[in-house]
């Protein structure tokens, strides 16, 4: 579960006492929540994705960004994906070039403490984030990708299990095989 460590506290009295602290923290409308640290999968599996993109991304289109940079989704809510595309230049919520504001596409990897938060509160602030297009959401303990895309009629939800699978994300013109974001990573017998 995430630590939810202060409350009452000011958008820019929190981009202060951030900068002061060991860990990460978002930000939700006063709340400031402690990031969890992330677990040597949960690191493997970012790092595949990594490479996939780069394999894949146009990077004359597309910017990656990793999980250092924040994401503002509203003037009151400030987060930390762990992998975020960005459509075109970066453009930023002010002159520190710390709060990114046009985010294209982002990815969570899910772990024991985030998984709930990653799939339901957050997913909902991505997608009152106009400039999103895609969510991808991946689980560290089991072959397990959800894809939400935006469309005209909503948001459609995609899931991938079998690792054959490949998650197209024609927005990107990239496609990821599942096998290759688990490549290395061994689950444990349930």
């Amino acid at each position: 579960m995430a630590i939810r460590t202060r409350t009452a506290m000011s958008v820019d009295e929190y981009f202060e006492w951030e900068q002061l602290q060991e860990r990460k923290h978002e930000y939700i409308d006063g709340v400031v929540i402690e990031m969890p640290g992330v677990s040597n999968k949960h690191d493997a599996i970012t790092v595949n994705i990594i490479y996939l993109f780069i394999g894949c991304l146009d990077r004359l289109r597309f910017y990656l960004r990793t999980a250092e940079l924040r994401v503002q989704v509203s003037p009151s809510r400030y987060v930390y994906p762990d992998l975020t595309i960005v459509y075109g230049r970066p453009s930023f919520a002010d002159a520190s070039n710390y709060n990114l504001i046009n985010p294209y596409v982002v990815l969570e990897v899910t772990s024991p403490t985030s998984i709930n938060r990653d799939r339901q509160e957050k997913l909902e602030y991505y997608y009152d984030v106009p400039s999103i297009e895609a969510c991808l959401i991946v689980d560290q303990h089991r072959h397990n990708a959800e894809l939400y895309e935006r469309g005209a009629s909503g948001w459609k939800r995609q899931v991938f299990t079998e690792t054959e699978e490949i998650i197209p994300l024609a927005m990107l013109d990239c496609e990821l095989p599942l096998a290759e974001i688990y490549r290395g990573i061994e689950f444990e017998a349930r």
